[in-house]
């Protein structure tokens, strides 16, 4: 029988969790979760341990056959020792951005979680495939490469995924179809310059503009673009069915070799880089997912308009690596 694959979850807060449960539902992975301790007065609750006790529970009410630990680490590395021999190590860890919080300050404390994270994934599990999904995610990707020194098909963003998935929804919603028929890729920087590509997105092989006018076209594209914030405007909190349902894609892309072409956060140079005009730095493209991780980059067509909205798009991420370079310093392994 050939041995499960291992993938290991750090941050266990709503969107790590989610990741967790879906993978165990799924089965075809083992699980393991790290996450670090709360305290309450005098009480230290290790939350990351009951919930992984909670879904061990879950998964046996369901009879599906899979493992599923939780271990508590601290915010200075130590506990991550049963990350040895993961498969791929999903990162959610990370703070989201707060009120009065700047996009720097928010660039500047992720930067410091996930060089702990990735410090102890170098030295515990060098072989694994990344997936990071700590936001500004592209910008966070550019730093997982940087600072891990693994091959770039090892290291990726959930950005793209999620969009094409929120963008498929509201026409599958617009029109009445089911989503499975429905063709469509958002790429670009995970943010308010996102691209949808509509002049390839079809629906059962019918042109998307064929099918919804230009006009509402555009106020779906712009509810896209803003899904995220429309769901925290909601909850009052990110959102975490979606983010986790495209984390277990990509995982299970890559878990099952499958060949599947999904747009994701990598990082370009080369070839493919000069088709996008990226040097250097990550941005969501079409990929091709196989069980080593990123086995094809896919230069996707674009009208004149998609790549008028590209390059701005990636001129808003640009700004940012920019800004990370500089915040990097010292990190980055020798």
């Amino acid at each position: 029988m050939a041995t499960r694959k291992v993938v290991s979850v750090v941050g266990a807060g709503n969107v790590g969790e989610h990741v967790a449960s879906l993978l165990a539902i799924k089965g075809f992975a083992d699980v393991r979760m790290f996450d670090i301790p709360r305290k309450e007065g005098d009480k230290v609750f290790e939350p990351v341990k009951g919930k992984a006790l909670d879904m061990k529970q879950m998964i046996s009410a369901m009879d599906i056959d899979a493992k599923i630990d939780g271990f508590t680490v601290t915010p200075e590395g130590e506990g991550y020792e049963p990350i040895i021999g993961s498969d791929i190590v999903v990162i959610t860890a990370g703070f989201p951005r707060r009120p009065g919080m700047s996009r720097e300050d928010l660039l500047e404390a992720n930067i410091r979680i996930l060089s702990t994270i990735i410090s102890k994934v170098r030295q515990y599990a060098p072989n694994a495939i990344l997936i990071v999904v700590t936001n500004p995610v592209d910008i966070m990707t550019y730093v997982a490469v940087k600072l891990s020194g693994f091959p770039t098909s090892r290291v990726m963003g959930m950005a793209g995924v999620l969009d094409s998935a929120r963008f498929k929804a509201f026409i599958a919603e617009e029109l009445g179809v089911s989503p499975k028929d429905i063709h469509a890729y958002v790429i670009g920087g995970h943010g308010d310059e996102m691209v949808p590509l509509i002049s390839i997105s079809n629906v059962g092989g019918i042109p998307l503009k064929d099918l919804i006018p230009k006009e509402r076209l555009q106020e779906i594209i712009h509810r896209t673009r803003f899904g995220g914030g429309e769901i925290v405007n909601l909850m009052g909190t990110s959102a975490y069915h979606a983010p986790a349902a495209a984390v277990v894609d990509m995982v299970e892309a890559l878990v099952t070799n499958s060949k599947r072409i999904l747009p994701c956060s990598v990082y370009l140079d080369g070839e493919a880089g000069e088709y996008y005009g990226v040097r250097g730095f990550c941005v969501g493209v079409p990929v091709k997912l196989g069980n080593s991780g990123v086995e094809e980059i896919i230069k996707v067509p674009m009208i004149e308009e998609e790549r008028e909205m590209w390059e701005r798009s990636v001129e808003s991420v640009k700004r940012s690596v920019e800004i990370a370079e500089v915040m990097l310093g010292e990190k980055s392994p020798s």
